[in-house]
């Protein structure tokens, strides 16, 4: 199958008995190209007892492959793009930096966030200043350092999705930066 794989094809032969050529044959025959990726996942999942993981592994490089889902992008045709970093700081000051406004605008240039919901210390998820957009934000706690891991989604094209990688892996970097420099 084309394109860039989530996982090597030898992995996926071992974890559940077929490669990526060999699933996509095999859902050409059942007809997946005119199906919704929730009913191909069913599928994997009932028919061949497939895994949760492996059962979207494998939709998700079916539809790649048939042109059905752009890199990064879903059968909507919207994208998602993620950035992450590990933080010499605690999960409180990372949070902190991250929910409170005027702390956010140190470190997030043109700050257009609005907060929808928070778990503290855990997620924040806010909609994006165009109103079509949202950033899922979660934070992992591993002792002196903090995981924080970013999610925008439902971007319209991949122009826009490719400047937002860049935005939120520099944004993320300055968060880092002020963060350990405190």
């Amino acid at each position: 199958m084309g394109g860039t794989k989530l996982t090597s094809d030898d992995a996926v032969r071992t974890a559940t008995g077929r490669g990526f050529g060999e699933w996509g044959e095999l859902l050409d025959a059942w007809g997946a190209r005119g199906q919704s990726h929730g009913d191909i996942v069913s599928r994997l999942i009932e028919e061949h007892r497939m895994g949760t993981w492996w059962a979207q592994t494998v939709t998700v490089e079916y539809e790649r492959s048939r042109g059905l889902r752009p890199r990064n992008g879903g059968r909507d045709g919207r994208f998602t793009v993620s950035a992450s970093r590990t933080i010499e700081a605690s999960v409180e000051d990372v949070y902190r930096a991250v929910i409170e406004p005027a702390t956010r605008a140190q470190w997030l240039d043109g700050d257009r966030l609005a907060t929808r919901t928070t778990q503290p210390n855990k997620s924040a998820r806010f909609d994006w200043s165009d109103g079509a957009t949202r950033v899922n934000i979660g934070f992992v706690d591993k002792g002196t350092k903090t995981q924080i891991a970013l999610a925008h989604e439902r971007i319209v094209d991949e122009e826009t999705a490719n400047s937002f990688k860049a935005y939120w892996r520099d944004s993320l970097t300055k968060l880092m930066q002020q963060l350990e420099s405190s």
